[in-house]
């Protein structure tokens, strides 16, 4: 294993105390805990708040910031954050309005932060839940609730973010929300494992001519492991599934996310949606605005996600609305 690291076991504690230190002005953290992390300067609106395991930056709390989210509990690499973190992330945001939990859709997850709920729920804090759950290679069309959440969680941290900025209720934030969340499909693909620190191996092994689709961001199986293909027989293949699961039409609108697991360059990103623009453009679907770059990794993983995210005017409109974090930065659109 070769890693620019310390001891395996603090890996995620020096990892945060580096961000701390590089942005003191934006980030901070609950006295006696780095992984109870929010944002220096809250407002009084509704709060909103995610979690998850370490090992993904800018996911998850990368996306703690202006426009976005007012804070995040940071678990273990690839490990849920407990119900004590996430509860204390919750009292320390919540400004009377309620808090928005938004995070992805795995089990661990969920358990605690719906045990957070209930804690907080004791201490007179109203909170909503809303999934990610827009990975289509990891259940079939019908069973959304069991799709993971992957990196098309962005479009639901970006546009719910932006409407608790104007002010908009818990309510109304949660119904904005979960239309984002309804409506992004993404689809990924692997080249090379992950190696989590304290494991000191790969999380799996793979062949070096070979790729698998589909597969979720902490290894888990895809739907086919093939032949390495040309960038443009990919990007088709993984534009089939979701178009296949999230039919577009002749003037729809979308936002097209291409998102590097961790050790793909930009550049073969670039290739990437240059095969999907081509194809959203010959269906005469609009793009409205495009996203390529890291947004959800999986430590070194060499591979991909594509999402789509269908937008209307409501979602257009949240989605051009500034944003700024250590990790992310959008002007008015």
């Amino acid at each position: 294993m070769k890693k620019f690291i310390n001891a395996p076991a603090a890996f995620v504690d020096e990892m945060l105390e580096g961000i701390l230190a590089a942005h003191p002005r934006q980030l901070t953290y609950i006295a006696g805990d780095l992984r109870c992390i929010t944002r220096k300067t809250l407002k009084d609106k509704v709060a909103l708040m995610t979690g998850g395991g370490s090992g993904h930056l800018p996911l998850f709390m990368g996306y703690v910031g202006e426009g976005l989210l007012d804070g995040c509990a940071v678990g273990g690499v690839f490990q849920s954050p407990g119900s004590e973190q996430i509860l204390e992330v919750t009292k320390a945001i919540n400004a009377g309005k309620g808090v928005l939990y938004i995070y992805g859709n795995y089990t661990g997850d969920i358990i605690n932060f719906e045990m957070a709920a209930e804690l907080a729920d004791m201490e007179g804090i109203k909170t909503f839940h809303v999934l990610g759950a827009d990975d289509a290679a990891s259940a079939p069309k019908g069973e959304e609730c069991k799709r993971r959440g992957v990196a098309g969680i962005f479009y639901v941290f970006k546009t719910a973010g932006a409407y608790a900025e104007e002010g908009a209720s818990l309510e109304e934030v949660k119904r904005v929300a979960e239309k984002a969340s309804a409506n992004v499909r993404t689809m990924g693909v692997a080249l090379s494992a992950c190696i989590i620190p304290e494991a000191g191996r790969a999380s799996f092994s793979i062949g070096e001519d070979e790729m698998e689709l589909g597969m979720g961001i902490h290894g888990e199986p895809g739907i086919a492991r093939t032949r390495l293909e040309p960038a443009d027989a990919v990007a088709a293949k993984m534009m089939d599934k979701i178009l296949a699961d999230m039919p577009l039409a002749k003037g729809d609108e979308v936002s097209v996310l291409v998102n590097g697991l961790g050790a793909t360059p930009k550049e073969e990103l670039y290739i990437i949606h240059r095969a999907a623009d081509k194809i959203l453009k010959e269906l005469g679907v609009k793009i409205f605005q495009v996203y390529v770059g890291e947004f959800a990794t999986s430590m070194e993983m060499a591979g991909f996600s594509l999402s789509v995210c269908k937008l209307d005017e409501e979602l257009k409109r949240l989605l051009s609305r500034p944003a700024y974090t250590p990790f992310f930065e959008q002007t008015q659109l």
